[in-house]
């Protein structure tokens, strides 16, 4: 055989495995290292993938991550549900989860919630309390009335309890953090949180 049929040959038979070799160059995510599984996964939705977003409009790094989180939301696939769930592990914490359960009640919450964000987090006004944040709603045609009225609310009452048994039931440690389904916790503003959230639905997914 000559040199340069042997060569041929040897690359021929080569080409299957660099091809092998690229496909498994796709981001393949590991639980321990780039998310957490956990012990106890809740419900699932049927027929719904779930993503849960916990967050704190005093958190930098959930600001930060936000833009991500807007751009996701436009190319999310109809069989996702998603939902924000304000921390409220603390007298100021659940201040900022008040406020926005407020917003959603008085369905304010498209134009203030990144208002909010940049309010705090750009202008660094103090936004951290019931009075800060009814004036801060007025701009937005809600009266200081109403909206205490909400704030203080049963409903929204019921809505800090909920957030607060579902960050001890993930085994939350801090914002901002996602939810995968009731299985998966990824944590961290990077955007490869975004990436790790897309590989989980499609994990999710095939498991179907």
């Amino acid at each position: 055989m000559s040199y340069f049929k042997y060569i041929f040959l040897l690359s021929m038979f080569l080409l299957p495995l660099s091809t092998h070799a690229n496909v498994s160059k796709v981001d393949v995510f590991v639980s321990g290292k780039d998310y957490s599984t956990l012990r106890s996964p809740l419900d699932k939705i049927k027929g719904s993938i779930k993503v849960e977003e916990f967050f704190w409009y005093g958190c930098h790094y959930c600001y930060l991550i936000e833009d991500s989180i807007q751009d996701w939301l436009k190319k999310k696939p109809k069989d996702v549900h998603f939902e924000r769930i304000p921390a409220a592990v603390n007298p100021v914490w659940e201040s900022g989860a008040r406020t926005y359960y407020t917003s959603e009640i008085l369905n304010v919450r498209k134009n203030t919630h990144l208002a909010l964000y940049k309010a705090i987090q750009v202008e660094k006004k103090k936004i951290y309390d019931k009075e800060s944040a009814a004036n801060f709603f007025v701009k937005y045609g809600v009266t200081k009335k109403k909206f205490n009225d909400v704030y203080n609310s049963f409903a929204v009452t019921n809505m800090i309890t909920r957030s607060n048994n579902l960050v001890k039931r993930y085994e939350l440690t801090g914002v901002p953090a996602f939810v995968v389904n009731g299985k998966y916790v990824v944590k961290g503003s990077e955007p490869k949180a975004i990436q790790i959230i897309n590989y989980l639905i499609n994990k999710e997914r095939n498991l179907k």
